[in-house]
């Protein structure tokens, strides 16, 4: 993985492959009890395209760097899934789950980037 494809590019890279909307990248390196140095936060239309995003990343990824994630977990339903690289977390959202969770609010106090959508 070269310096300037980092592995939260190729994440993005990955969602936007499926063509994943409203992208959100909040930097928790700073917070105290994070469990994570980042959260990417995404969402899909339906739960078919949730699936097919989270897929699209975890196939992506190890395609360009061989990183794997440590864990997954969501598939069940599809309303939202995780990914777990360890020091980011993906999280993949029906737009009615994310406005539920509401994680950006949450995390309101950490430093975050809205990734422009690609249509």
């Amino acid at each position: 993985m070269t310096e300037k494809r980092t592995l939260s590019n190729l994440i993005v890279e990955g969602i936007q492959e499926r063509k994943g909307k409203d992208i959100t990248i909040i930097d928790l390196s700073q917070t105290d009890g994070s469990i994570a140095n980042e959260f990417i936060i995404c969402q899909g239309s339906s739960t078919m395209h949730v699936s097919s995003i989270a897929d699209s990343v975890r196939e992506y990824v190890q395609k360009e760097s061989g990183i794997k994630p440590f864990n997954y977990d969501g598939y069940q339903n599809s309303q939202w899934i995780i990914i777990d690289y360890g020091e980011i977390l993906v999280h993949v959202f029906l737009p009615e789950s994310r406005q539920f969770y509401n994680i950006e609010e949450l995390w309101s106090d950490a430093p975050s980037v809205q990734v422009p959508n690609l249509d």
